[in-house]
């Protein structure tokens, strides 16, 4: 079994980020990750500009469609996915992204959105989860944020964990009564909901193996689970499937034996790691009968997307292969 250690490019930072591209101030370090991670040590091997780092410093996002078989209540909906991956500047200490460059607690991040929307009968789901994940790994061995919502007709949730030195602290504000709002602190261990990162970062560093993970944020929403560790095993092969398409394809496979739920994460072999998709099989929330959500990759451009808001811009999204709100 490979140990849980993840090994990354030290990615040199530039610049890039939403809506600003500017040079930050000299970072320090943030007290909340001073404490040792007790899934593992994390660390960066390396060093300089390579390809990988060319690619995500253009002053850009890579924004990615895919098609969504959603597994909810007892049906197959199909909806659509976006994902987006940038580079930000993001604060240590307040936890958020850096807007005023005021702040010396700076450090180049990847930050992953991914949007789920889709209809279920006559009323539809709109999920969001965003994922801040520091690129140097070694200072910062830990993602430091989480948030996730879901909205639909019956009412919205939001979930968000923080890394503090204690553990990821986890609030939850939900409109149905058996959740209805907590807030508490879990062990640090991986998060699912950065696998995504991870793989984007250098593949080849994923843990695999019997470990403890935190399930994602949005399958915990839709399946109304207590957010604690779970026991889960993770393993990274190639992909031999038909499902999905790509060049030289992997997977990297998550089983959750307790929620009889196996996620696969479907990508790339050579960097950039595109995604290409994922699976993810788990009983249905009203028959228990075991379905999959499928989300298979369309179309990926790079692309300043915070500089085209205006009504004149709105034809590129039928060329991001969006269905909704194209001309």
């Amino acid at each position: 079994m490979k140990q849980a250690l993840f090994i990354f490019s030290a990615l040199a930072f530039m610049a890039g980020s939403c809506q600003n591209q500017q040079t930050p101030a000299e970072t320090s370090a943030d007290p909340a990750t001073d404490a040792p991670a007790q899934l593992a040590a994390y660390s960066a091997a390396g060093g300089g500009i390579t390809s990988l780092d060319k690619y995500w410093y253009q002053g850009k996002a890579e924004i990615s469609h895919y098609t969504l078989l959603q597994n909810r209540y007892k049906d197959i909906h199909e909806g659509e996915a976006v994902m987006i991956f940038v580079t930000e500047d993001f604060l240590t200490d307040k936890q958020v992204k850096n807007d005023q460059y005021l702040n010396k607690n700076s450090i180049p991040i990847l930050k992953n959105n991914i949007v789920c929307k889709f209809p279920t009968g006559i009323y539809d789901y709109s999920m969001m989860t965003s994922v801040f994940t520091p690129i140097n790994t070694q200072k910062y061995p830990r993602t430091m944020k989480v948030t996730a919502t879901s909205q639909e007709w019956c009412g919205h949730t939001f979930m968000q964990i923080n890394d503090r030195e204690k553990g990821y602290a986890i609030s939850l504000r939900s409109y149905f009564e058996q959740e209805s709002d907590q807030d508490n602190v879990v062990a640090h261990t991986l998060l699912e909901d950065e696998l995504f990162n991870r793989i984007r970062m250098n593949p080849a560093g994923l843990p695999t193996g019997k470990l403890k993970l935190l399930p994602g944020t949005m399958v915990a929403r839709l399946m109304h689970k207590d957010f604690q560790p779970m026991d889960a095993e993770i393993s990274v092969a190639p992909y031999n499937g038909k499902e999905f398409s790509g060049n030289a394809l992997q997977v990297c496979s998550v089983v959750y034996p307790a929620l009889d739920r196996t996620l696969e994460i479907v990508f790339e072999k050579e960097a950039p790691y595109l995604i290409a998709g994922w699976k993810d099989t788990y009983p249905s929330m009203f028959d228990k009968k075991m379905r999959s959500t499928v989300a298979r990759r369309t179309n990926t451009i790079l692309d300043a997307y915070w500089s085209h808001n205006a009504s004149s811009d709105q034809p590129m999204r039928k060329a991001l292969g969006l269905t909704t709100f194209t001309k």
